[in-house]
């Protein structure tokens, strides 16, 4: 005999069906939390936005490698080691004193895992996603980023077929910096263009 599935749990969201499956492998002791919770914030403060700031520092103190990164940024991306799943479609749009780019993935959260980690919650939120787009200026303010008037604000919207990746400005005061002391003042917000990297 078979029973129907409770129509109550078809309607609910994917984070509710996700939650509920960790905690029912939590209780029969298949999955241990707090070693979730280490993978999942290695992947978000990490790998992979220290992949991703890898990837500006070499193209701040390379012109040749800048300039392939901006005309194929997959296949430049992938001359530093990262690639695979959601890293395919990887364009690279350069932040300039005149012109600020800022990412978001308004049907999902399409992100460029290798080089970002997983995306933030707050990338996820419907209220980022919708706002973003609408009134970037004042979502970009709220974020502790603000940009003078006459700055043109760029949304991109990633996809399945594009996932956007920001080469932020390079801070005044570092050219005397090298690749690998440039690398930890690049930030995952500063990558996804919410911020703008700090100067040392």
């Amino acid at each position: 005999m078979t029973t129907s599935a409770d129509p109550g749990t078809e309607r609910l969201s994917p984070a509710l069906r996700t939650e509920a499956l960790e905690q029912l492998l939590t209780e029969r002791g298949l999955v241990d939390p707090k070693v979730m919770d280490g993978f999942i914030a290695n992947y978000e403060t990490k790998v992979g936005p220290l992949n991703g700031a890898k990837v500006v520092a070499k193209a701040w103190t390379d012109p040749e490698y800048r300039a392939r990164l901006l005309a194929d940024g997959t296949a430049a991306v992938k001359e530093l080691g990262f690639g695979g799943p959601q890293g395919e479609h990887i364009v690279v749009v350069e932040n300039t004193p005149q012109r600020h780019n800022v990412t978001v993935c308004t049907l999902c959260s399409c992100y460029p895992w290798p080089v970002l980690g997983l995306p933030p919650s707050w990338y996820k939120d419907p209220a980022y996603r919708a706002r973003v787009v609408r009134e970037p200026r004042a979502v970009l303010a709220e974020m502790g980023l603000e940009l003078a008037d006459d700055v043109e604000i760029v949304v991109r919207d990633s996809s399945s077929e594009v996932r956007w990746l920001v080469l932020p400005e390079r801070p005044a005061g570092t050219e005397d910096l090298s690749e690998e002391e440039l690398v930890p003042l690049i930030t995952r917000d500063a990558l996804v263009g919410v911020a703008k990297v700090a100067a040392p």
